[in-house]
């Protein structure tokens, strides 16, 4: 091992160590913080985009070195839906890996004991056998339309297993499914299909229309997790010291695109018509993630489907996300 790191050791996460979350603002890095003190971990680490960019190398490397983290979460990323993905396909490429090559490395030179990277099922290819269990990364082709995000997640996770065989350290990846709740984003332009489908089906609702269109045929099948049962995941990783390799995180279940708008509309009351755009993309036909190795470690999700969505729904009511929101 590079004497450089001989400070990162296999040291246990007490409630006293410090806890960096990279992200804390997002969706997961919001029901991390918020469930990590729930379990009495006090002692956490957080930073605004303007307090700390995370694309800027030396300002990361600073950082860590000051702060000297026990552990990091590092679950900032520039993340979208498909229309996001396959716009700003530059961006979304570069972003993540400036990011994860940033923190990764500003970790590593800090000797940062251990570390959580957040993957995302994105990552396995387009036809992948189901369920997908984590040995068929990097097994075929990706699909097109979100391959840039794809590539930047891949080589962070390459980039923990890289570290981790020369230097030693702990740095785990998880793989989590579609997810979704508190924090997440809604804006049309850039969100995934089930946060799009709440503020579309409340729009409807409130305007009275009679129709409710989404994208594609609504045929693929796709998974989704409440995210704070994410959050729960990843600091069971922690707790348990699992210090390398990729787990799935998401239920082991699934459902069609439509049977999912179907529920959104139920939650919010919307009753009309859907209708089904058939010339925007269906994305891949289905990912649903074997989630074996987590259910291994006495791992199980907590919220059922419908309860998640009428927990999100109800946040997104209390704190006015849609008031302001423009619909296409």
């Amino acid at each position: 091992m590079d004497t450089r790191y001989s400070s990162i050791t296999s040291s246990p996460v007490a409630a006293y160590s410090r806890i960096y979350v990279a992200g804390h603002r997002g969706m997961v890095g919001s029901a991390l913080r918020r469930c990590l003190l729930a379990r009495g971990y006090a002692n956490l680490i957080t930073r605004t985009r303007q307090e700390l960019d995370l694309t800027d190398q030396a300002a990361v490397h600073r950082f860590m070195e000051e702060i000297e983290p026990d552990y990091v979460f590092l679950a900032a990323a520039k993340v979208g839906g498909i229309l996001a993905n396959n716009t700003y396909r530059g961006d979304f490429i570069y972003e993540n890996l400036v990011i994860a090559t940033n923190v990764l490395h500003a970790a590593l030179r800090a000797g940062v004991k251990g570390l959580l990277y957040l993957g995302s099922s994105c990552i396995y290819p387009r036809e992948c056998p189901q369920p997908i269990r984590e040995e068929y990364l990097l097994t075929g082709p990706l699909e097109h339309t979100n391959e840039p995000y794809a590539v930047a997640k891949l080589a962070g996770v390459k980039l923990c297993e890289a570290f981790n065989a020369q230097y030693g350290t702990r740095y785990v990846a998880v793989m989590p499914t579609n997810l979704y709740g508190p924090d997440d984003n809604f804006d049309l332009a850039t969100a995934h299909v089930l946060p799009a489908l709440l503020h579309k089906a409340h729009a409807a609702k409130c305007e009275g229309a009679d129709t409710l269109t989404i994208w594609g045929s609504g045929r693929p099948r796709r998974e989704f997790l409440y995210v704070d049962d994410l959050a729960e995941a990843c600091i069971l990783l922690m707790a348990r010291r699992i210090g390398e390799g990729i787990y799935n995180v998401g239920t082991g279940a699934d459902l069609t695109v439509k049977a999912l708008a179907e529920t959104v509309m139920r939650v919010v009351g919307f009753d009309g018509r859907l209708v089904f755009d058939a010339g925007k993309p269906d994305g891949t036909p289905r990912k649903l993630l074997d989630v074996s190795r987590m259910h291994a470690l006495g791992w199980r999700p907590r919220y059922g489907f419908e309860e998640g969505i009428r927990l999100t729904y109800q946040w997104c009511l209390d704190n006015g996300v849609f008031e302001h929101a423009e619909v296409e």
